[in-house]
């Protein structure tokens, strides 16, 4: 592929848990990929977990390095996300063992710890060495012990957050950060009017699968929705754009970073975690421009003539690379022309 097309960027997704970080570790640095499942879904989340952990610090009063995140949820999808989530706590200025100290994960059987046997590869990273009690299986006996201030679902198990779950998450924390990120809606660990009711109001809700705004207490709580399409775009044309050798961490983490920092003022005031999708287009330029700046300071640019560019005419220059859907000919009455679609 790369003979035929020495420009491609392959963004893959989809696979089985072991394979899709076998085959991004395998080929990371020596093609131009990225895996939307792990490094995607991972950038997205990152980006509405910063907007929400200060939220949520400004409510409790409580720093940003003490947050602890509980992930439901350990496939692909979910390390993915809690190994993008400790770029969180490394901006912060901590070290990679304390950021890894602040995240716990839970799948089928319960809490990960190092002392499970036969434990998946990809799940020892975040195995906890700090419990030594029985194994804990139950949710609500989890969260007593860990008082986690955000709890992420990507379980695909619908409705898993109950209201026992969501009311414990509220009675520890002044506003809980409740992510339920598998979808669609069928697979939802929480729906959002649920999340609202069962905590008065005080959740600050984002979720893979869209919901609409609720009312509740003479109030309405829009919800966010922390979709990919926020980020690989923006990747894609960052990375292609700069003809990146490879996609580095911090091409990822810098588009997470461009993501968090969009919300208008009226977005920033209604408590919102993520921009509205109605201005992607704008999003998608901002993400691209800190991508390409990203692979210049990582030196995997092929591109240097960008390095001598402002931000402002580089990112005027990477909306004209945007594609522009138009028609040349009008559509009358659902058809082109008028004309009878051909099957």
């Amino acid at each position: 592929m790369k003979e035929v097309f020495p420009s491609l960027l392959v963004q893959f997704e989809d696979f089985s848990t072991d394979n899709a970080f076998r085959y991004l570790d395998m080929f990371r640095s020596q093609y131009r990929c990225f895996n939307d499942d792990i490094q995607g879904t991972g950038a997205v989340i990152l980006s509405g977990f910063i907007n929400a952990a200060k939220l949520s610090s400004a409510a409790s009063g409580r720093p940003l390095t003490d947050h602890r995140i509980l992930f439901f949820g350990a496939g692909s999808a979910g390390i993915g996300v809690a190994k993008q989530l400790t770029s969180f706590f490394k901006l912060l200025g901590m070290s990679e063992d304390e950021a890894r100290s602040r995240i716990y994960t839970v799948d089928s059987k319960g809490l990960i710890t190092a002392d499970r046997k036969d434990l998946q590869e990809h799940k020892k990273y975040f195995a906890r060495t700090d419990y030594q009690g029985p194994p804990l299986k139950n949710l609500i006996d989890i969260i007593g012990y860990v008082k986690p201030t955000a709890l992420l679902g990507l379980s695909t198990i619908q409705n898993a957050f109950t209201e026992e779950v969501v009311r414990l998450m509220a009675s520890v924390n002044t506003r809980p950060i409740i992510f339920p990120l598998s979808n669609p809606v069928s697979v939802c660990e929480l729906g959002y009017t649920d999340a609202v009711q069962w905590t008065n109001g005080s959740v600050i809700f984002a979720s893979g699968s869209p919901y609409k705004p609720v009312e509740h207490a003479e109030k309405v709580y829009e919800p966010g929705q922390g979709n990919n399409m926020y980020i690989f775009p923006g990747i894609g044309l960052g990375t292609i754009l700069s003809k990146a050798r490879h996609v580095t961490d911090s091409m990822i983490e810098q588009a997470s970073i461009a993501l968090s920092e969009t919300l208008t003022e009226e977005e920033r005031s209604a408590d919102l975690v993520y921009p509205r999708l109605a201005r992607i287009r704008e999003i998608s330029a901002l993400i691209a421009l800190a991508v390409i700046r990203a692979a210049q300071k990582d030196g995997v640019d092929e591109n240097s003539s960008f390095r001598k560019m402002s931000d402002a005419a580089l990112l005027d220059y990477v909306k004209t690379k945007q594609w522009q859907p138009h028609s040349t000919r009008p559509y009358e009455n659902g058809n082109i022309n008028g004309s009878t679609p051909r099957l």
